[in-house]
């Protein structure tokens, strides 16, 4: 896409970009998401462990793997440490939650970061069961076979929860989390807006 060269330029901003908002996703974090997003979507569908099924299946693993690694060794908001919260954090995100007070976190706010988190970890379950029975050691195991799929469909509920607050948070928040998952921008912070999920304060 050209952008005009007739645009003022203003120091630190790109132009063409909106300069009330600011970067919160880069691109490692938002190609992780939606090639999560389409894998299990193809892997639901596609219940039989077939040929395709295990190559989007090894899709996914690798995008998880380049994610746990980028958590540890990448800077800002896409950093675990950043927003992985404390118990009485969560509890205190909670309480505010349900009493529709709730702060705008710029990035993950804690029960979303716990949803994260959670999501990861199933889905690393269901890449090793899925890999182990691909082996001749463990193929057909009724057992492993058990758990892989009780994984993935727990997986399911979780990203529906996930949907849905994503929508309640957008509406609440006056801003597209749908979008700014595309475009990696999110509205700056302002007034109580907590620009990172872990909060000190």
């Amino acid at each position: 896409m050209n952008v005009r060269s007739d645009l003022p330029r203003v120091e630190g901003v790109t132009p063409g970009v909106d300069k009330g908002s600011v970067r919160v996703w880069d691109p490692i974090v938002r190609l992780f998401h939606w090639t999560v997003v389409a894998g299990c979507a193809v892997n639901l569908l596609l219940e039989n462990g077939g040929k395709v099924h295990r190559v989007v299946g090894y899709v996914v693993a690798t995008a998880v793997g380049v994610r746990i690694v980028w958590g540890f060794v990448s800077h800002g908001h896409a950093r675990f440490s950043a927003f992985t919260p404390r118990p009485a954090m969560l509890g205190k995100y909670l309480r505010q939650l349900f009493a529709n007070r709730e702060p705008r976190y710029i990035g993950h706010n804690p029960a979303g970061s716990i949803m994260i988190l959670a999501l990861i970890g199933l889905l690393i379950a269901v890449s090793i069961t899925g890999w182990m029975l691909g082996l001749d050691r463990y193929f057909g195991n009724e057992t492993l076979g058990a758990i892989h799929e009780a994984c993935a469909m727990t997986i399911l509920p979780l990203v529906g929860m996930h949907v849905l607050a994503a929508v309640f948070e957008s509406f609440r928040h006056r801003e597209n989390l749908v979008k700014s998952m595309f475009t990696g921008r999110k509205r700056k912070a302002a007034g109580s807006d907590v620009n990172d999920a872990i909060d000190t304060r």
